[in-house]
């Protein structure tokens, strides 16, 4: 037999049988994935943290947490890979702040954390330990009265379905706070991060100017 034998794999049913083959351009397609199958399932070892259960992958332990949410202190025992979004709605049950796109990019998760606002669909829970964290539920008065902002959005019909409303009212607040109420345009380039599938834009921007004033 001229040159290198070349190894023909045939699955039976009891088992696998080798032959050798002058002329390897006579295996069928199906023998030669059987064969590097089997070849393959021979030559790859079994690393020993997949066969005894190595402990990185297992999910993480719950951890405890410590959270200061609208002037009230929490602590809770949550995994630490559990977004700020969740942990207010599932966890504090604090359902004003929605969620939309789930991704960083509509805006409805907006929150305020130590002032500033943030989308807590994008921070983890645990950053936001110990800092001051404000929802929508937290902006009104203790009387009860409604934020000027909030009370703009009614003067000037500023939504619609109100999914929305109030990432869109947490980041009008903040950008009044910021300075950058000044101008419809500038209103606009600010809350830019903030969607509105029913387009109370006009509205919207005409509430800020409002309560900026």
């Amino acid at each position: 037999m001229s040159g290198i034998a070349h190894v023909r794999c045939v699955q039976l049913s009891s088992g696998i049988r080798t032959r050798h083959m002058a002329d390897s351009s006579r295996l069928t397609r199906r023998e030669t994935l059987i064969g590097g199958t089997a070849l393959t399932a021979v030559a790859s070892p079994i690393l020993p943290s997949a066969a005894q259960g190595d402990a990185s992958t297992l999910p993480p332990e719950d951890a405890g947490i410590a959270l200061h949410v609208n002037g009230k202190a929490y602590e809770l025992q949550l995994d630490s890979r559990v977004t700020l979004l969740d942990t207010l709605r599932e966890w504090l049950s604090l359902f004003g702040t929605k969620k939309g796109c789930d991704h960083g990019q509509c805006g409805a998760c907006t929150v305020h954390v130590d002032g500033r606002r943030v989308l807590s669909c994008l921070m983890l829970a645990r950053q936001a330990e110990n800092k001051e964290v404000t929802t929508i539920e937290g902006i009104a008065g203790e009387d009860g009265s409604l934020h000027p902002v909030q009370q703009a959005f009614l003067d000037h019909d500023a939504l619609q379905c109100g999914y929305c409303t109030p990432g869109q009212i947490m980041s009008a607040v903040a950008c009044i706070r910021e300075g950058h109420a000044g101008s419809p345009a500038d209103i606009r380039e600010y809350m830019s991060g903030n969607l509105c599938r029913c387009g109370a834009y006009a509205g919207i921007v005409a509430a800020i100017q409002q309560a900026a004033t």
